[in-house]
């Protein structure tokens, strides 16, 4: 694989801090699996910031789970990005995506769908969670990877009282995982175009 490492940057809107701590988490398992990793907070973005996002190999976004669907921050923010996607800016850059909500299902799904939709116009490469379903059996435990049996994204719940410290553990573990996977995956595509297009 090549010499440099990928960059990954984890886009994230969190309404009342929780998926902003989950979003460390997946920034942690991107370091951990060789990427240069940047975080932006979707509300507050600068022009450098959307210059980090233009000049990354992969994006993560995040997004809380209101209502069925991303937050209305986030979908704020993908509106803003329609010019991008008629030039095709983002085009092959790797994505993935997480969410987070009240509720052990919460219509998560949905969010994450609604996230895979958006890369999926900007004519990304999508990544799953590459997990099996945990706390699925006699022998299952709450404390297992993937306990909530997602596979298109990284989903979490967290009690709507619980301060953003109060993320189970089980979800942090599952969200590093997730950064990881799209760091080694952003690193193995980076290496096949530098190996084709020397051919």
């Amino acid at each position: 694989m090549s010499d440099t490492p990928p960059t990954v940057t984890v886009a994230h809107h969190s309404g009342f801090g929780h998926t902003a701590t989950l979003a460390a988490a997946v920034a942690d398992g991107a370091r951990t699996g060789g990427a240069r990793v940047s975080t932006l907070t979707l509300d507050t973005l600068t022009d450098a910031d959307w210059t980090t996002l233009d000049g990354s190999d992969a994006i993560i976004f995040g997004a809380p789970t209101y209502m069925g669907n991303i937050s209305a921050g986030f979908q704020t923010f993908a509106e803003q990005t329609g010019r991008r996607c008629m030039t095709g800016a983002w085009r092959d850059k790797v994505a993935a995506g997480f969410t987070n909500s009240g509720a052990k299902s919460g219509d998560k799904l949905n969010a994450l769908t609604s996230l895979s939709v958006f890369a999926a116009q900007h004519h990304m490469h999508w990544v799953n969670l590459g997990l099996g379903p945990g706390w699925n059996s006699g022998t299952g435990s709450e404390h297992d990877l993937n306990r909530l049996g997602f596979w298109l994204g990284a989903g979490a719940q967290t009690d709507v009282d619980a301060d953003p410290q109060g993320v189970h553990p089980a979800d942090l573990a599952t969200f590093r995982h997730l950064g990881r996977r799209v760091a080694l995956v952003t690193a193995q595509l980076t290496a096949g175009r530098a190996a084709t297009s020397a051919v």
